[in-house]
C-alpha cells in the first residue's frame, strides 16, 4: 500500500489545477529556479496514526504555499494576489471530496489555517495554508 500522502498529494494536484485558473496549472512539488509567479507549491506533509482496532486511519497535515510577485502594469502590488488566490485555495479543499485509490479511503479534509507573509526582497508575497485530512486503509 503507497503513502497515504503520496495519494493527498496526487488528488490536491488535481484539484487545485481544475479549479485554481490564477496560476496557469502552476501547481508544483518542485519549483524550478525560473519559475512563473503566481504558482502553488505542494509543501510539507506530516502523517498521525489514528487507527483503532476497527480500521487502520491516518490523519494527515497538508501545508500549501501560494506565492506571487506584482508584474508591472498587470499585478496589483502588495498582497491582493496571494489572498485572491489563497482564498479559491481554500474554497477549493475546504471539506472537498477527493479520490485517492492506492488503498486508501478519502474521509475529509479541512482548512485549519493561513497565514500571511511578507518576502525581505519586498516584492513577494507569500501564503502558507494548512490542511488537516483524515483517510482509512480501503
Amino acid at each position: 500500500m503507497a503513502d497515504p500522502s503520496l495519494a493527498l498529494q496526487g488528488a490536491i494536484n488535481v484539484k487545485l489545477r481544475a479549479d485554481i485558473a490564477a496560476v496557469s496549472g502552476r501547481v508544483l512539488d518542485h519549483v524550478p529556479s525560473d519559475v512563473t509567479f503566481p504558482y502553488i507549491e505542494l509543501g510539507e506533509f506530516q502523517i498521525v496514526d489514528d487507527g483503532a482496532q476497527c480500521h487502520d486511519g491516518v490523519e494527515v497535515f497538508i501545508t500549501l504555499h501560494v506565492w506571487s510577485r506584482p508584474e508591472a502594469g498587470v499585478t496589483p502590488p502588495g498582497q491582493v494576489q496571494v489572498k485572491t488566490i489563497a482564498g479559491a485555495v481554500r474554497g477549493s479543499l475546504h471539506e472537498a471530496e477527493l479520490a485517492l485509490g492506492d488503498g486508501w479511503q478519502f474521509l475529509e479534509i479541512a482548512h485549519q489555517d493561513t497565514r500571511y507573509l511578507k518576502d525581505p526582497d519586498g516584492l513577494t508575497s507569500h501564503a502558507v495554508l494548512t490542511f488537516r485530512a483524515l483517510v482509512a486503509a480501503a
